[in-house]
């Protein structure tokens, strides 16, 4: 079990012609059943080629008829990745997780506006993430799969880099992970913290999990809220950014305090308030996990 992806998924690459597409599109296919699920690519210049046996087309909606996908994974750069989003949409897969980094924010803006105008159910991860894992199964992304095994403890987070500091901790603890999910730390983008966890605390598989946010907006306080009154499993959680002065951004367009609002301090408060266990050192996440056990 896991949320999101498993090996019954079929996926296509927006921009599999392009060196990261390429890139991260071959390590993914040599990822545990991923021969089997990256089934497709899409470049509407050189549709009917193909990339190392990958069959490219002129457009998702193509892709979806003569392969069967339902799921895209976008490598478009900045400039026409909203579109790449939008195509994905309309084509009305169940899922779409787009790693592009630097989007314009307004674009983002239209492409969610018109999404909720549709009344879309294509689930939208991203965009500037790392995708979604579920070890030894699949992995949608650009992770290192190597250091995930499977287990029964969720990851959700804003930052890549913290999801495989968490993942590499529950790894050597033996814990394993059922699914791992960045989210990205765009300011406008699709899944957020209280979705992810909705979807754990549905998951039999799922006993525990890690939630990893960031400075900036509030979305960490909003699912915080949601889980005290909500969540069956136990969370414990980290913040990153506790030394970031106001006004200035950092790492991620959406990690900014403004108007003294979306402190790292603010954020770890409203998850302490909700009974989630804290740290503001991301080396201990795997043993505060573990001693909620």
């Amino acid at each position: 079990m896991s949320i999101l992806i498993d090996k019954s998924t079929r996926v296509v690459t927006q921009g599999i012609t392009g060196k990261t597409g390429q890139f991260h599109t071959r390590g993914c296919r040599d990822y545990a059943f991923g021969r089997q699920c990256f089934v497709a690519g899409v470049n509407p210049k050189k549709a009917g080629e193909d990339f190392e046996g990958i069959p490219i087309f002129a457009s998702v909606r193509e892709a979806k008829r003569q392969t069967g996908v339902n799921a895209s994974v976008i490598y478009v750069p900045p400039a026409g990745a909203a579109d790449a989003i939008w195509e994905a949409v309309e084509a009305e897969l169940d899922l779409v997780i787009c790693i592009t980094e630097g989007i314009p924010v307004r674009d983002m803006v239209v492409v969610r506006d018109r999404m909720r105008k549709a009344n879309s159910r294509t689930i939208l991860v991203g965009p500037n993430c790392p995708g979604v894992i579920t070890p030894e199964e699949i992995k949608i992304g650009i992770m290192p799969g190597h250091i995930h095994r499977k287990g029964r403890i969720g990851v959700v987070s804003r930052s890549g880099t913290l999801t495989y500091e968490a993942v590499g901790q529950l790894t050597e603890m033996g814990l394993g992970q059922s699914s791992a999910v960045g989210i990205g730390g765009d300011p406008v983008n699709g899944l957020k913290h209280v979705d992810v966890l909705r979807l754990f605390n549905e998951d039999p598989q799922t006993d525990a999990v890690i939630m990893i946010g960031e400075i900036g907006g509030g979305d960490e306080e909003v699912a915080a809220a949601w889980a005290k009154d909500n969540m069956r499993k136990p969370v414990v959680g980290f913040i990153a950014g506790i030394t970031a002065p106001p006004g200035k951004r950092m790492g991620h367009a959406g990690a900014i305090i403004s108007g003294g609002k979306g402190t790292a301090q603010e954020k770890l408060d409203a998850l302490e308030a909700a009974g989630i266990r804290t740290t503001k050192n991301p080396s201990e996440l795997g043993a505060l996990l573990k001693s909620v056990l």
